[in-house]
């Protein structure tokens, strides 16, 4: 990865010899070519995906590798510019924008992980670093000194264990259920919540200390068979609204209004649908608790629908996010500011989508990341948009990985990976997207090419089977807060 991708500047990602390289015919197959295209990496588009002629925005993004392996990561940045990177068991620390990493864990943390999480309270500067342990129980640890020292409980449940998919957030406290004032006695400002899936599907606790334990709560969704067990992020709004998204066909969001006591579900998304297998969608809430539901739909293009009443209502005609150039999308995350400013960050191809059928399963891919073709390079996307509530928004897209994230196929379901050359189980199940104080944009990824992978002429899925930590950051260009206009790179010591 180059370290730094200036917008208007993105350089063209394959050149003449690797193009060749990467192609490939037989007499069943259409020659596969890896065609990008001449916007050299800058989209701007409206709420169809097409491109329209407007200026792209200034956006700089600096790149820093953890130096760890991290699928599924974590991101969060407390006040003092710490930023911290969860994935396996460290939690990994930069106090300096990212020159140099640390593993912060001492022995109080989880000594190895089956799932890992973390969470950085935007309100407190708590840093959680959570871990599922087997199936038995989840190790769940704090740090309120910037990961100086930890404290931690090995055995954070709830009432139920054998947990599966663990997910933490914190959010304000309200005047109702479990938050009505002097019914429960919260000891800790924020409310602490705790999802995670089992057999019958998800449940969601609350906690009042902090996250040191877990006593109310119990299931608010699904069964597992209809894939109602699992589930993304957490997420919480300033007026106090939970969201949590389950993972089903139809796209939905489930949310509470009284800190967890009761929960409502509502869909939208029915014009665009989900995928198969499908991966986690994602909400994010802006300062005014407008709430922002993302996914991928069912052509593998990026989708939103937005509610403007705390998760009662929600548009029914999707707004796609993504170019139609990028026909196939996983890992979508986001995360909000100040009303209509957001920041998206997904993995994304723009190969062409007559790809003929797979050597292994003749199944045509027609976009689905879990059948793509071995000739498929998927890159990082990162989509900025300043007025996201507008009736017609308008969406800035830089792919920002010079060289792909990934070759061939990316499993989505880890019951039928595709086992060529090593698992393309690498990624595992998400990546991730916040905010700082500054609304600076930070993205954490898992990159499955590198080294040989990256600079090859002719790499293939068995050489992408890499799993290593990165983060991108916004260098320069808008704030999602609006009062703090236009972002510097920080000076570095």
């Amino acid at each position: 990865m180059s370290t730094r991708i200036t917008a208007a500047l993105v350089s063209l990602m394959m050149c003449a010899v690797m193009l060749s390289g990467c192609l490939q015919a037989d007499d069943e197959n259409k020659i596969i070519s890896e065609e990008l295209d001449s916007n050299n990496g800058v989209f701007v588009t409206g709420a169809n995906g097409q491109s329209i002629d407007i200026p792209p925005l200034p956006l700089n993004f600096v790149f820093s590798n953890v130096g760890e392996d991290g699928p599924e990561p974590s991101i969060g940045i407390t006040s003092s510019g710490c930023i911290f990177f969860i994935a396996m068991e460290k939690p990994m620390r930069s106090c300096d924008h990212g020159v140099t990493w640390e593993n912060s864990r001492d022995f109080t943390q989880a000594p190895f992980t089956s799932d890992p999480y973390g969470w950085v309270d935007p309100v407190t500067d708590r840093v959680f670093n959570i871990h599922m342990m087997g199936l038995e129980s989840t190790w769940i640890g704090w740090s309120d000194d910037d990961g100086e020292s930890w404290l931690g409980n090995p055995h954070d449940s709830g009432t139920t264990p054998l947990n599966d998919h663990i997910k933490l957030a914190t959010g304000p406290w309200v005047s109702d259920g479990y938050g009505i004032p002097g019914s429960l006695s919260p000891i800790y400002e924020e409310a602490v919540y705790f999802c995670y899936n089992k057999g019958l599907g998800i449940f969601c606790f609350t906690s009042f200390d902090g996250g040191a334990t877990f006593e109310l709560g119990g299931q608010i969704f699904g069964l597992a068979t209809d894939d109602g067990g699992l589930h993304g992020a957490i997420t919480t709004a300033p007026d106090g609204t939970v969201y949590v998204t389950p993972r089903v066909e139809t796209p939905a969001v489930i949310f509470s209004k009284d800190n967890g006591y009761s929960w409502e579900t509502r869909t939208m998304g029915e014009d665009v649908s989900t995928p198969n297998p499908r991966k986690n969608s994602e909400v994010a809430t802006d300062t005014d608790s407008n709430a922002y539901h993302i996914w991928s739909g069912a052509d593998f293009g990026v989708y939103m629908s937005r509610s403007t009443d705390s998760g009662e209502s929600w548009e029914k005609d999707s707004i796609r996010i993504s170019p139609i150039e990028v026909i196939s999308t996983t890992f979508p995350q986001i995360d909000a500011g100040d009303p209509g400013r957001i920041a998206i960050t997904y993995l994304g191809s723009e190969n062409e989508s007559e790809l003929g059928a797979l050597d292994i399963d003749e199944v045509n891919w027609t976009g689905n990341p879990h059948f793509a073709n071995n000739n498929v390079h998927y890159h990082l996307y990162i989509t900025y948009s300043l007025n996201a509530l507008d009736e017609n928004p308008i969406f800035h897209t830089v792919r920002v990985s010079d060289d792909p994230v990934q070759i061939g196929s990316i499993c989505l379901n880890s019951g039928d990976c595709r086992d060529i050359g090593g698992s393309n189980r690498n990624l595992l199940d998400f990546n991730d997207l916040h905010i700082d104080r500054d609304g600076r944009v930070y993205v954490a990824f898992a990159d499955g090419c590198t080294g040989t992978c990256a600079s090859g002429n002719n790499s293939q899925p068995e050489d992408s089977r890499t799993k290593t930590g990165g983060v991108y950051y916004l260098g320069s260009g808008p704030s999602l807060y609006d009062s703090v206009g236009d972002l510097v790179e920080f000076e570095m010591e």
